[in-house]
């Protein structure tokens, strides 16, 4: 080859290089903008709104003035629920997939294709089930513990298949050293493979949780538009995703406590984003030990 010829190809290449960076950053720089704009319109309008008081007022003139502290224990207690049902089972389905079916045998394939095409379904269409199945068959109305067992039945395949593959970063040979010790499989589930794998089930339920806290198309059906402070769990009560959609859809002049509530909303998903990255990190750090 050349000197000429080699001198067009590395030209050639650069041009190339250049043109493929330049895209990159384009790209990312729209990925930017497009993450930009809405959090910083909802920084500059809620800012004004967010006080102590506000968190900690009842609301008031429907939503217009007052706080959220209502809203914020509803959340709470409804996403509560949906924790305390799903995680268990997510983590027996988890467990069963990883621990007592082969991989490829047939129940695994069904019950692994059944938590594909659940975690798929629209959130609308869990809300019409909860409010066919739990609201009016089971007859708890619209009420706090309809809106989190719904969210539960929502949120509990998307966890079970990612509890699923942290179990399956636990090596065989943790499982071949309990059976060397003359260990049960559940002995050897219980005290090597699940505390290696607890950052991981950590990580899989503040993913579930991040989720289940925003979650509002299902709760319009199930948990109803209560503004009131619940005194129980068969109470009805608005989440605080419902509360925005109700301030911004359905009542004049409730924009800036919509703004307020998404503020307070969006600093919720961050720390909850936090915790997700010191738990991974914690994860990464263990497994770098071991």
């Amino acid at each position: 080859m050349s000197t000429t010829t080699f001198a067009h190809n590395t030209k050639k290449h650069n041009a190339n290089d250049w043109l493929a960076t330049t895209v990159i950053y384009i790209f990312s720089a729209l990925v930017l903008i497009a993450l930009a704009l809405p959090i910083g319109e909802i920084i500059i309008n809620g800012y004004d709104k967010l006080s102590f008081d506000f968190i900690t007022q009842l609301p008031e003139d429907s939503g217009r003035s007052g706080g959220i502290s209502s809203i914020l224990a509803s959340t709470a207690l409804i996403v509560l629920i949906a924790m305390i049902t799903a995680t268990p089972l997510a983590l027996c389905t988890a467990i069963m997939l990883t621990e007592y079916l082969p991989e490829h045998s047939l129940r695994s394939s069904i019950i692994r294709g059944s938590l594909d095409v659940l975690a798929g379904v629209p959130s609308v269409v869990f809300g019409l089930f909860g409010l066919a199945f739990f609201c009016q068959t089971l007859e708890l109305g619209y009420s706090i513990l309809a809106g989190g067992l719904t969210l539960s039945c929502m949120i509990l395949p998307t966890l079970s298949r990612s509890i699923t593959s942290a179990l399956h970063t636990v090596g065989d040979e943790y499982r071949i050293s309990g059976a060397a010790l003359c260990l049960s499989r559940l002995s050897t589930l219980w005290h090597v493979t699940l505390p290696v794998v607890l950052p991981g089930i950590a990580v899989s339920v503040l993913l579930g949780l991040t989720r289940a806290i925003a979650e509002t198309a299902l709760l319009l059906f199930t948990s109803g538009y209560s503004d009131k402070m619940p005194s129980s769990i068969t109470d009805s009560g608005r989440s605080i995703s419902v509360h925005i959609y109700e301030l911004a859809t359905n009542v004049p002049g409730g924009q800036q406590s919509a703004y307020g509530s998404a503020l307070v909303l969006l600093l919720s998903l961050l720390l909850l984003s936090v915790l997700l990255h010191l738990t991974t990190h914690k994860l990464q750090r263990r497994m770098i030990r071991g």
